[in-house]
């Protein structure tokens, strides 16, 4: 028993220190990873800062495209509603000169 008692104290000292090791060891190869994630992450970002005056570009342009097709729709409709609403107008129109007629 008193073998147990001096062995199993050494065992655990033993065990700690090599998982404090692995601990270290893994704590470093995490910090090696996340900066080479921020390289990429800063490499990521300077082309898409490259890119942004071509974004710009591609927003105006559809910002006009989808102001001239708004323009030449609601012109087309207009254009429609006057056609039905002036029949519509005529036949009214027609029948109230025809009932002040009789």
């Amino acid at each position: 028993m008193s073998f147990l008692l001096d062995f199993l104290p050494i065992i655990i000292y033993v065990l700690l220190i090599i998982i404090l090791m692995i601990g270290i060891v893994l704590a470093i190869k995490c910090l090696i990873a996340l900066d080479k994630v921020e390289k990429v992450v800063d490499n990521v970002n300077d082309k898409v800062k490259a890119l942004d005056g071509l974004f710009h570009i591609i927003d105006t342009t559809t910002d006009k495209i989808v102001l001239v097709t708004d323009k030449v729709v609601e012109g087309v409709t207009s254009m429609i509603s006057n056609v039905f609403t002036g029949k519509k107008k005529n036949k009214k129109e027609i029948s109230k000169k025809e009932d002040n007629h009789e």
